[in-house]
This record gives structure tokens, C-alpha cells and sequence, in this order.
């Protein structure tokens, strides 16, 4: 049977590995940095699914450093077992609902919609 990729916030790890930008100009080894990061999510990924582990990969949250590498590594995740969501829907599944204490505040910043983030046209042709 197909897991339905549920997540819950008992069972939940958020991993976040945030390279800004801004930073560039002072982190020796910068671009090394941003491409090895992307290699860590997927190394990550495949760990833990070889661990019996359920992956979800926030799609609208990662990026590489080109949107071809990004594109295929999504691609790969997902055909390795991972579950690709967005950033609001992670957000939806772990306040489950209305009777959630923070609900408003969520609420209030799903008002105001994400940027495209390029992925539409590729998850469409999925």
C-alpha cells in the first residue's frame, strides 16, 4: 500500500540550511559552499528513505545553483520515495485546522501570496 505522506508536528524535524546571499562577498568558498548544500539534501534524503524514513522535501523552499540542477534534483527525490509539498501546504498539514492556537497567525501569512518559484511548468509536465 502507498503511504499517504501525512505529516504531523509530534513526529516532525524541520532540517534548514539557509545560505544568504548576502553573505557571498565574506564566506571564503562561497559558491563551493551553496552547490554542497545542495548535494547535502539529497544525500540526507536518501538516508534517511533508506531508513524507512517518509522525506518531505518542501519544493518552494530549496534551490540549487541553477534551476536545471534544482528541476533534477526534485525529479530524483521524488522518484526516490521522497514527498515534494510546498510551503504552505506543510503549514496547513501540521496546524490540521481551525482550532489550532497559532491558526491566525498562519492564516495571515498564507494571505499574502508566494513568488513563482519556476516550478509549475516542470510539475505539471510530472
Amino acid at each position: 500500500m502507498a503511504h499517504i505522506g501525512r505529516l504531523s508536528s509530534k513526529s516532525s524535524v524541520l532540517f534548514l540550511c539557509d545560505m544568504q546571499e548576502k553573505f557571498r562577498p565574506t564566506i571564503f568558498q562561497f559558491s563551493n559552499i551553496v552547490s554542497n548544500a545542495a548535494r547535502l539534501l539529497q544525500c540526507t534524503t536518501y538516508d534517511l528513505l533508506d531508513r524507512g524514513m517518509e522525506v518531505h522535501i518542501v519544493a518552494d523552499a530549496v534551490s540549487s545553483r541553477s534551476q536545471t540542477d534544482r528541476l533534477f534534483a526534485l525529479s530524483r527525490l521524488k522518484q526516490s520515495g521522497a514527498f515534494l509539498t510546498t510551503t504552505e501546504g506543510v503549514m496547513l498539514q501540521l496546524v490540521q485546522d481551525a482550532k489550532h492556537p497559532n491558526f491566525k497567525e498562519i492564516q495571515k501569512l498564507l494571505a499574502h501570496p508566494s513568488p513563482d518559484t519556476g516550478l509549475i511548468n516542470f510539475f505539471s509536465s510530472l
